[in-house]
């Protein structure tokens, strides 16, 4: 999903965060009010929709229900991410926490935080206590981790942080040593722009003690990726739809969903999916808290998303630029995708 590294009030995330740290139980902190959050996804979708070419940032896709979308997605049979990433995490995990130690798991999109398990049962091997703060925009997908953890895994103290990545990244430091972690290939939803942001904000904020484990979908096979976003159930198409649901929700917008259609293509030269929502006929809709009316022609498309595919041989000397140094690599048996367990370097 879409990264803006704007960091409102990062004195009260911190004191909040201080005070959970300090209690003894699991507890999930919340972002913005309500409002605000309408008012940013009225103020996005303007400025996205304005735009040439028109896009809308991939962050809110994940409502309550788009969530729930992409657990579906994730259980397709053409959508191969998540299996093998989970393939490789179980394989893995024990050699992972030999290589960092006991440090405080901190997962950005975390989602149901399923793939987790693995690392969690590596670390309470070790430990009688593990502290996890996973990350995600979308409420209700971390209020299902938290709640499904607790139960668990009692020995693990849940600290959900419901707000998007750049805002926690202060909090690295409180928590330091610490395993920062994004997995599922989300960082491939960021352009090169919002990438290199990204990496920048991240790595400024962890010292030489701290890791980074990120996962990557690597270069396959145009007819395997695009199978991957066009899957037969037409659950793909269903959460493109979603988010123009989202906006009739929350904006108060009207859009006939039945006229758009899910396009997903792969994009040889920049070796990416390029997800788009096509309308098959002229819109004209109201973005109620501006009071603002917009209009999509018949046959325009609206990105909403990118997924970038990876070279190893070109991302591992990219991330280290921003000082961070592979510490171990792991991959699965056909090389369809990687774990890369990097160190943040000193100085």
């Amino acid at each position: 999903m879409d990264a803006s590294f704007a960091s409102p009030e990062p004195q009260i995330i911190c004191r909040s965060f201080r005070d959970a740290m300090a209690g003894g139980g699991s507890v999930i902190l919340h972002g913005r009010p309500r409002p605000d959050q309408v008012q940013d996804f009225a103020r996005c979708t303007a400025s996205g929709l304005e735009a040439t070419p028109r896009r809308l940032e991939c962050r809110f896709l994940y409502d309550s229900d788009g969530s729930a979308l992409f657990e579906q997605i994730t259980q397709q049979p053409e959508y191969y991410l998540t299996r093998t990433e989970s393939s490789i995490l179980a394989a893995n995990a024990a050699r992972i926490r030999e290589l960092t130690g006991a440090v405080t798991l901190v997962e950005l999109g975390s989602g149901n935080s399923e793939k987790t398990d693995y690392l969690l049962r590596a670390w309470l091997a070790r430990a009688e206590r593990v502290c996890y703060i996973p990350v995600d925009v979308s409420e209700s997908a971390l209020a299902w981790a938290c709640s499904t953890i607790r139960a668990t895994h009692p020995g693990v103290k849940v600290i959900g942080m419901n707000y998007e990545y750049q805002e926690v990244f202060p909090l690295i430091a409180q928590v330091s040593p610490a395993l920062v972690m994004l997995l599922g290939s989300t960082i491939g939803n960021l352009a090169p722009a919002e990438m290199s942001r990204f990496l920048a904000s991240m790595a400024a904020s962890m010292t030489p003690d701290d890791y980074f484990l990120v996962g990557v979908d690597l270069v396959k096979e145009r007819s395997q990726l695009e199978a991957a976003y066009n899957d037969a159930a037409g659950v793909t198409a269903s959460f493109t739809r979603n988010l123009f649901a989202r906006m009739n929700r929350e904006l108060g917008c009207a859009i006939d969903t039945d006229a758009i259609e899910h396009v997903a293509r792969y994009d040889a030269v920049n070796e990416q999916i390029d997800i788009f929502a096509r309308f098959t006929r002229q819109q004209t809709f109201f973005l109620a808290p501006l009071g603002r009316h917009l209009t999509v022609g018949r046959g325009e498309m609206v990105q909403i998303e990118i997924s970038r595919k990876f070279r190893l041989e070109q991302f591992v000397p990219y991330l280290e630029q921003f000082g961070l140094a592979i510490e171990g690599l792991f991959t699965d048996d056909r090389k369809w995708c990687a774990l890369l367990l990097l160190r943040r370097m000193a100085g």
